[in-house]
């Protein structure tokens, strides 16, 4: 059974949980999520708490409600998952170490030969 007992608020760490299935493909379009209740009682926290994440969710536009049925992976929550983590690594990580490279002097054709060293398993 998944603990959440790491940093931060534990709707936020149940949405991600979430995510990083989506993005497994653990779960995917279409697939029926736990009730509120469930989730609660399976994981040992408090309803409202699980529901915050579903919200988050849904906000988020991965996930929707069924009326009557329940909770669903949203259609395309892979896709638009996949599409906003990719950014954010181009922006937070790739973009940032290609700077630091040539603060440290590393012409671009070096940090081009650096990553295709890396890529091509030779490190």
């Amino acid at each position: 059974m998944k603990s959440f007992s790491g940093p931060g608020p534990i709707y936020r760490q149940i949405a991600d949980s979430i995510k990083d299935q989506i993005v497994a493909r653990t779960l995917t379009d279409g697939d029926k999520l736990m009730s509120t209740t469930e989730y609660a009682a399976t994981y040992r926290i408090n309803p409202a708490t699980a529901q915050k994440a579903f919200a988050e969710l849904t906000r988020q536009g991965l996930v929707e409600k069924r009326r009557g049925i329940g909770m669903f992976v949203a259609s395309g929550a892979y896709k638009k998952l996949v599409g906003n983590l990719r950014t954010g690594y181009k922006d937070e990580v790739l973009l940032p170490a290609l700077e630091r490279g040539r603060k440290l002097g590393y012409s671009d054709s070096q940090l081009l030969d650096l990553i295709r060293t890396y890529l091509g398993g030779e490190k």
